[in-house]
């Protein structure tokens, strides 16, 4: 499949991020510029390629979705949550019903008017750092990637990035998993890290995955592996961090600790560290930080369990203000010993 041309400018002023589109047969093709959301033509004298429609609108692209029986509200009005419940021990508890949750926006309880249990599809971004420190390491995290990847359904969609000095989405969109497969193991390091770049661009590819009914809803994940900090990106944390914390899109996020024990390596170890812990706090993710690179594969299991055992809730906001504030979300669930995670709020329209 032939990943769609998104990448238009990213919102600020005289931001001009180095991402290159290819397609999966390996053809480059010039970014968009800050005029246009369409790519660029190549340096070759062909016309550029036309904008394709995105993949949930190709019916053979992904297989039909089984109709929900939980009422579905489109619009604007609806706040939805992806909700992850555990025990005591740290085990998913998935035969909880609606009633056994209570929702408060700002401490007022609010009242479910969608719910379900039922795994939706997923919608996933997965974002590889492929920066020079990663080379003695990047064959040990392709097979634990492409493990993950392998643990995707029919139904689900999934797209690679990987990220060095540039942002190269080497996958676009698609339920193959032969392609996503290839993708990852196309993969080669070099370069530094421009880690804010890449999942700004996620969380933009991802916000136009948007349901218009029930057959088309999707949780939204981004699951990216650093090993350190963001030293190249043009967007400062900040900015990425809005994005993140005004989309759907729940972030888990995997750093690698460096090899070198030097404090100039540490203390940049420590800055990415908080980067990521507060990326999935704010997001209803979870952030792993595995002590050995072996380590990968089991920490990308325990993100598929996650993402195969969540809850999706939504409900109608009592406060009718348009003012753009933000809103605290608290997920409690009654049964006793058991707790939710879920972002940790929203912005309010305007």
């Amino acid at each position: 499949m032939t990943p769609r041309h998104v990448l238009g400018p990213l919102a600020v002023a005289a931001l001009a991020v180095s991402t290159t589109l290819v397609t999966t047969s390996g053809q480059q093709t010039a970014p968009a510029t800050a005029q246009q959301d369409a790519p660029a033509a190549s340096s070759q004298s062909t016309p550029p390629p036309q904008s394709t429609p995105p993949p949930q609108s190709n019916p053979s692209s992904q297989p039909p979705l089984p109709r929900q029986p939980a009422p579905f509200k489109a619009g604007v009005e609806l706040v939805s949550l992806n909700v992850t419940a555990v025990d005591g021990g740290q085990r998913y508890v998935t035969d909880l019903q609606v009633g056994d949750f209570d929702v408060f926006e700002d401490g007022a309880k609010q009242e479910v008017t969608f719910f379900n249990r039922s795994n939706l599809p997923i919608a996933l971004a997965l974002l590889l750092d492929t920066s020079a420190s990663m080379e003695s390491r990047l064959a040990t995290a392709q097979e634990a990637a492409v493990g993950f990847a392998r643990r995707l359904r029919p139904q689900d969609l999934a797209e690679v990035i990987d990220f060095d000095s540039r942002v190269v989405i080497l996958q676009g969109f698609t339920n193959k998993i032969p392609d996503l497969e290839q993708a990852i193991r196309r993969t080669s390091a070099g370069g530094s890290t421009s880690m804010y770049n890449a999942i700004y661009i996620a969380l933009k590819d991802l916000k136009k995955i948007v349901a218009s009914n029930v057959d088309e809803i999707r949780r939204q994940a981004i699951v990216v592996l650093s090993d350190g900090e963001d030293t190249s990106s043009l967007l400062p944390f900040e900015e990425v961090l809005d994005l993140a914390k005004r989309s759907q899109t729940a972030i888990y996020c995997i750093g690698i600790r460096s090899n070198d024990s030097t404090s100039v390596a540490n203390k940049g170890f420590k800055e990415a560290e908080f980067v990521l812990r507060q990326l999935a706090q704010e997001t209803g993710g979870r952030a792993f930080f595995p002590a050995q690179i072996t380590d990968l594969t089991n920490v990308y299991g325990q993100i598929a369990d996650e993402l195969s055992s969540q809850y999706t809730l939504g409900y109608t906001s009592r406060n009718s203000r348009r003012d753009g504030s933000w809103r605290r979300v608290v997920v409690r669930v009654s049964r006793p010993g058991v707790s939710a995670r879920t972002k940790l709020g929203y912005f309010a329209q305007r």
